[in-house]
C-alpha cells in the first residue's frame, strides 16, 4: 500500500522518501549466531517500512527505545512500495515488513509466499481514503461514476476494491479492468486537473493537498458503510522466520503493541510524521489520521479476505486465522 504527500514538489519528494521472553538458555537462530543472554533467537532484525502515516507507530517504537527494551536492534529498510515487501521477505533480505493486507493475502493465496501476519498496523478512518473529482466535475455521487475512468495507484488491490464496494452500495458495478487507470499518487493531482481521469481514489496526505491545490471535491469517503474502519495494513514475516524465531517475533509484537497504543494519542503521530517523511509539521497537523489497532484480531482481518473473494481478488475463500501469528 503506497501512501505519500504533496504541494507539487512535496508530492514527488514524499514518494522518493517513500508500512522474547528472557531465559537461561542461549538459543541459536537460523543464521547460527547466538543471541547471547537475551533469550531471543535473533536480536538484529531487518524491517521493511515506508515513510507514510501508517507506519508512525514503528517510528515511535524506534524513537522511544521500545524495541531496545525488548532486546531488539531494528534495522529499517525503506521500500518504494508494498510490492517490494513480498520478494524481499521471501529472499530473506527482510525479516519483517509493513504492507497492505490485500497484497499479503493475495500473494499467500497464489502460493507466492508462505507468510504470517505478526502485527496489525493501520485501519481506515474518515477521510483517509476518499474518491475525489475535479471541482467543476458533473459527478456528484458515487452512482455518477458508472462508466467513468478512475485513477488508482495499483489495479486489483485495496484501492480498486474500496471503489467497487462503494459502487455496489450505490447500485452500480465498476469493472476492475475497464474503469481503472494506474497513476502513482503524486501524479493524480495532474491527471484530475488535465481531465485524463474522471475521478481518483486518493489517500492521505494526498487528499488534503489535492483539495487545497486544485479544489478537488470528495464525492465519497470509503471509510463508511461496508468498509468503515477497514483493516488496511500490517506487518508480516515468512512462516519459516516465525517458526525459527518465535521469541524474537514475540518481542517485536510486544514493542509494536506499546507503540500502537501510544499512537492512539494523535499528538504522538503528528510529532513523528515529519521525522521520517517529507511532510512538514505544519501539514502533518491537518491530516486525516486513521487508527492503529493494538490487537491482532483474525476476525477483523477476515473482512479483508471476504471482500477480496467477493470482488474477484481471490479465486477461493481463505481463512485469515491461518495467516495470523498471535504470539503471546
Amino acid at each position: 500500500m503506497k501512501l505519500r504527500s504533496s504541494f507539487a514538489g512535496l508530492l514527488t519528494l514524499a514518494l522518493m522518501a517513500v508500512a522474547g521472553c528472557g531465559g537461561a538458555d542461549e538459543p541459536t537462530g537460523a543464521s547460527g549466531a547466538s543471541a547471547g543472554g537475551s533469550g531471543l533467537e535473533k536480536t538484529t532484525i531487518n524491517i521493511g517500512t515506508m515513510p507514510v502515516v501508517d507506519t508512525a507507530p514503528l517510528q515511535i517504537a524506534m524513537e522511544k527505545g521500545l524495541f531496545e527494551a525488548e532486546g531488539l536492534d531494528v534495522k529499517p529498510s525503506v521500500l518504494a512500495g508494498g510490492a517490494e515487501a513480498i520478494p524481499k521477505l521471501k529472499g530473506g533480505s527482510l525479516d519483517v515488513s509493513f504492507g497492505n493486507y490485500v497484497s499479503f493475502f493475495g500473494a499467500a493465496a497464489k502460493g507466492a509466499i508462505d507468510l504470517k501476519i505478526v502485527s496489525d498496523g493501520f485501519q481506515s478512518a474518515p477521510k483517509t481514503h476518499v474518491i475525489m473529482v475535479p471541482k467543476d466535475s458533473p459527478i456528484r455521487t458515487v452512482a455518477d461514476l458508472k462508466g467513468k475512468t478512475i485513477a488508482v495507484n495499483t489495479k486489483r488491490n485495496i484501492g480498486t476494491m474500496l471503489v467497487r464496494v462503494a459502487g455496489r452500495a450505490h447500485g452500480i458495478e465498476i469493472d476492475e479492468d475497464e474503469n481503472f487507470a494506474e497513476f502513482p499518487f503524486p501524479e493524480m493531482e495532474g491527471a484530475l486537473k488535465a481531465g485524463t481521469v474522471d475521478a481518483a481514489i486518493v489517500v492521505e496526505p494526498f487528499g488534503t493537498f489535492i483539495g487545497r491545490n486544485i479544489g478537488a471535491r470528495v464525492v465519497w469517503d470509503t471509510s463508511q458503510g461496508p468498509t468503515a474502519d477497514f483493516p488496511i495494513a500490517g506487518y508480516a514475516a515468512t512462516s519459516e522466520f516465525v517458526a525459527a524465531n518465535p521469541r524474537t517475533v514475540a518481542a517485536f509484537q510486544r514493542a509494536m503493541r506499546k507503540a500502537q497504543k501510544l499512537a492512539a494519542d494523535r499528538a504522538n503521530v503528528v510529532a513523528a510524521i515529519p521525522k521520517y517523511t517529507k511532510i512538514p509539521a505544519s501539514a502533518a497537523d491537518g491530516l486525516a489520521i486513521g487508527a492503529f489497532p493494538t490487537a491482532l484480531d483474525a476476525a477483523r482481518l477476515q473482512r479483508v479476505a471476504d471482500s477480496m473473494h467477493e470482488y474477484g481478488l481471490l479465486d477461493a475463500p481463505i481463512k485469515a486465522q491461518d495467516l495470523v501469528f498471535a504470539g503471546e
